[in-house]
């Protein structure tokens, strides 16, 4: 086993004095970095959902559609990989998912503040974290995107991003 001499003090005196100086903050502020750089809010995790044959092919053809950016977010997919999941963004990250069953919420009167943006109409719930979950109406299949609390100015911002994706390859109908 190798060891590591010790620095003696006439070395470290033959430096100039701006390396001595600016070490020890240097070094410091590189391991607070290195531990916040660690502390970040863990992401939840993305579960694909099974859809049914029919309705896999128009979520797999959403998936190739959909944009590599969403208002400046880099597409970063969940982990597994699936045609059906979607995510932008890191920390909080946007998500869409394609082919979910058809979420309760849109039993309260899901057009009653429901948004319609660039012709598709979305029912919307919160998420349980202080943002919202928008889900398609009166398509092929449900689409779900999840914008989380703080990661855009309005929490309705994203939608207009990736309507155009989903009337190309979702139709109309139930």
């Amino acid at each position: 086993m190798s060891r590591i001499p010790p620095v003696s003090a006439a070395r470290l005196k033959s430096l100039p004095a701006p390396v001595r100086w600016a070490a020890p903050p240097v070094a410091l502020l590189g391991g607070v970095a290195l531990l916040l750089g660690g502390w970040g809010e863990p992401e939840e995790p993305v579960t694909p959902p099974t859809p049914k044959p029919a309705v896999a092919r128009l979520c797999a053809a959403l998936d190739k559609a959909l944009p590599d950016t969403v208002l400046g977010h880099r597409r970063q997919d969940p982990s597994p990989a699936s045609p059906y999941t979607a995510a932008w963004g890191s920390s909080p990250r946007t998500v869409l998912k394609c082919g979910i069953d058809r979420p309760d919420y849109l039993d309260d009167d899901p057009l009653a503040s429901a948004p319609e943006v660039n012709d598709v109409q979305f029912g919307m719930g919160p998420d349980g974290h202080g943002g919202y979950r928008f889900v398609t109406t009166l398509r092929k299949a449900y689409v779900e995107i999840t914008v989380p609390e703080g990661a855009y100015p309005n929490y309705i911002d994203p939608l207009s991003s990736l309507t155009d994706a989903i009337k190309s390859t979702v139709p109309d109908g139930l």
